[in-house]
């Protein structure tokens, strides 16, 4: 079985979100069970040198696109860890001319062509690679065109004549919507694709709208999130048309690399730790606190925050008790970067409470020392469709504190039922929130629940082998 993975960015060569975790981890598990290619672009923030990367010879290509020739090249490396190629599409007016891999402030247009591009070019350089995939696994709305590129320009395509197509949703919000010109782009068939049974959505081109009706399987990160998408409440606009085609919609919890994740090899961390040495876990503690000018004291617990600062990360609920959590016996640190809004209210915070610090940035060596050294991990999501930094966080022994929706549901057992690994909440509320803070620094204090918690965190098996076996059973259904 061949299969073909498209994707925005994966890991670690190019990284952004959770979808670059997934597409660096799921194919290493599939490796023994299919022959496998990874296309994605060639990204200006991909260090050349470091991962190897080497330029196919006579990999030159012409493509037009609307009447703008564009000229693509081709570049190899492997997957770290494994015998699997990931080939980059370099093209330097879309995207090696920038080091972000979601460039800031871009024109919507120019976004969408910059994924057309990719997406034909990826089509094109598989038959010329003759890599005649079984299934090809697009995700999210960056590589949606794949699908319909299959079912309209190579209708009558031999090559592609017996290809299967994946979608899998990673983030529902985002559904890559755009003038009805932007068609002519594409050089797609307005009649074929057009329509209410194609990509039209409003009158609007919906490309993942296009990928859901013309792919042969959808695919949610979650399965609690694969029942919300089908309700109006996380449906975004979309739920009607996924009622159509529940009989093609699956859920699957994706899962992390052990191996990457790990406390017991971890080289950032102070100190290394097992669950037979979790007693370790409280140098890295006083290592973070230190870093962050906070003075360490046993009997006061430590909340992480780690997240991309947007509204769907339920930051608002922060905003809303900001008051009442600068005066809790507890310490509070947040990492990440986002909306200018919340980076501001975390600089705020930081600069004007007792026992909230805040890094606004990204820092891979200070996120892994912060789930290490942190004793609870809030995430307290509007919508979270899989999250993966909840696993991350159980796998280091920090309990997280959640809001029941999506994957948070599906993989965080709450306090205080039997095999406990976490505390949640359900309100969209600050103060609904609060409460499950409370609730777990009271746990904090019985020291006893909070190490029976935290191995059954620590135990849970979020890797990536149960979730590939799912993975390879729906491809092995669809050929």
């Amino acid at each position: 079985m061949k299969i073909l993975y498209a994707a925005a960015e994966v890991s670690p060569f190019s990284k952004a979100g959770g979808l670059s975790d997934v597409m660096g981890s799921l194919p290493k598990a599939l490796e023994k069970d299919a022959e496998i290619a990874i296309f994605t672009p060639l990204h200006g923030c991909i260090d050349y040198n470091r991962w190897g990367l080497k330029e196919l010879e006579n990999s030159e290509m012409w493509i037009t696109f609307g009447s703008s020739p564009q000229k693509f090249k081709l570049h190899i490396a492997k997957l770290p860890g494994t015998d699997i190629n990931v080939f980059f599409v370099q093209n330097d007016w879309y995207f090696s001319c920038f080091q972000e891999v979601y460039p800031r402030w871009l024109d919507p247009r120019y976004e969408h062509e910059r994924y057309i591009a990719f997406s034909l070019a990826t089509l094109e350089y598989a038959k010329q690679l003759n890599f005649r995939a079984d299934i090809i696994h697009s995700n999210d709305w960056h590589t949606a065109m794949i699908p319909l590129y299959i079912k309209a320009n190579y209708k009558f395509d031999e090559f592609w004549s017996k290809t299967k197509n994946v979608f899998e949703i990673h983030n529902l919000a985002y559904q890559g919507v755009w003038f009805e010109d932007i068609l002519d782009f594409a050089n797609m068939r307005k009649d074929i694709v057009f329509n209410e049974w194609g990509c039209e959505h409003y009158g609007r081109v919906n490309w993942m709208k296009g990928a859901i009706n013309y792919s042969d399987r959808i695919v949610a990160v979650s399965p609690n999130y694969a029942r919300e998408i089908l309700t109006g409440e996380y449906g975004e606009g979309m739920d009607y048309t996924l009622r159509g085609h529940t009989d093609k919609l699956v859920g699957i919890v994706n899962g992390i690399d052990y191996d990457v994740f790990n406390p017991k090899t971890d080289k950032t961390l102070v100190k290394n730790y097992d669950i037979n040495s979790i007693k370790n876990k409280e140098a890295n503690k006083k290592k973070i606190l230190e870093e962050f000018g906070l003075k360490y004291n046993p009997d006061r617990p430590l909340i992480a925050l780690i997240s991309r600062l947007v509204e769907q990360k339920g930051l608002d609920l922060i905003r809303q008790v900001e008051g009442d959590l600068q005066h809790l016996d507890a310490d509070f640190i947040f990492l990440g970067s986002g909306d200018k809004s919340y980076e501001n209210l975390f600089i705020w915070l930081s600069n004007n409470t007792p026992n909230i610090r805040a890094y606004v940035g990204y820092r891979g060596d200070l996120a892994n020392l912060i789930y290490a050294g942190s004793d609870f991990f809030l995430m307290p999501s509007k919508f979270e469709p899989c999250g993966l930094s909840q696993l991350i966080a159980m796998r280091f022994g920090s309990l997280p504190i959640v809001r029941a929706t999506g994957g948070l549901e599906d993989t965080v057992t709450g306090y205080p039922l039997d095999n406990s690994n976490g505390f949640k909440f359900w309100g969209y509320d600050g103060w609904a929130m609060k409460d499950a803070i409370l609730t777990a620094m009271y746990v904090y204090k019985d020291k006893y629940t909070l190490n029976a918690m935290r191995k059954s965190a620590m135990t849970a098996d979020f890797s990536w082998k149960e979730s590939a076996k799912k993975y390879l059973e729906m491809y092995r259904s669809l050929i």
